[in-house]
């Protein structure tokens, strides 16, 4: 069984068993940030769906007014003069078939692949590369597209793709946990709601289960639920 560290054990002392208020669950987990690297904040969601069934899996985009405090590195599958339209429009790396057969040789130096839907047939090819670190371009996370310079605009403005895994958590990076604890709260309210909105059909019943929230390296803090759900910004949270 995995130890728990010293450090750890200390910053658990510091959370209480219960569910806390948005914005004080933020400064909590700035406070538990404590180790030696920058921290990303970190939003764990269980809802009430399962994945198995095809109408009950969430897969979507959140845009986080934020950021992400990460720098993103966009790789572009696309031909022809696309090609020279997504390096314009500030991809890192771009190319056709020659980036294809990189990527299949083992390149893997960008962090979101975009492509243009006619060449989603030859970007198939990578999907037993791609799908497990989760770089598979998909319609619904908004990397296959024709319109490259908003695709890689918005996502290197703060722009995420997230899913529910197999048992319908959903993990997600919403910031860094260095961020003012307000800016946190603008960006997890802001995934709170592209949830609600994507909800699947064939979710029944009661869709929030939990939130929990934690620094990279801290201890997990529960939110409200509601009182995130029903928070305006701009009010007291």
């Amino acid at each position: 069984m995995k130890k728990t560290s010293r450090r750890l054990q200390e910053l658990q002392k510091k959370v209480e068993d219960r569910p806390y208020q948005p914005l004080e669950a933020l400064t909590l987990l700035k406070e538990t940030a404590t180790a030696k690297f920058p921290e990303s904040a970190e939003a764990h969601i269980r809802l009430g769906i399962d994945p198995k069934y095809s109408d009950q899996q969430l897969r979507t985009t959140v845009v986080l007014p934020k950021g992400t405090g990460q720098t993103i590195r966009v790789a572009v599958v696309a031909r022809g003069e696309k090609v020279t339209e997504a390096t314009n429009a500030g991809a890192d790396i771009a190319g056709s078939e020659d980036l294809i057969n990189e990527i299949q040789q083992g390149m893997m130096d960008f962090d979101l692949l975009i492509a243009t839907p006619d060449m989603m047939p030859q970007v198939a090819k990578l999907g037993k590369l791609l799908g497990p670190r989760g770089l598979m371009p998909s319609p619904k996370g908004g990397t296959v597209t024709f319109d490259l310079p908003q695709a890689i605009a918005e996502f290197k403005a703060g722009k995420l793709e997230f899913r529910a895994d197999r048992t319908g958590i959903v993990h997600v990076m919403f910031g860094k946990a260095s961020f003012p604890a307000e800016d946190l709260l603008v960006n997890l309210k802001a995934l709170q709601e592209t949830i609600d909105r994507n909800r699947p059909s064939g979710a029944k019943g009661r869709y929030w289960r939990s939130v929990f929230v934690a620094a990279t390296m801290g201890p997990s803090i529960e939110v409200d639920v509601n009182s995130l759900r029903e928070l305006k910004l701009g009010e007291a949270a």
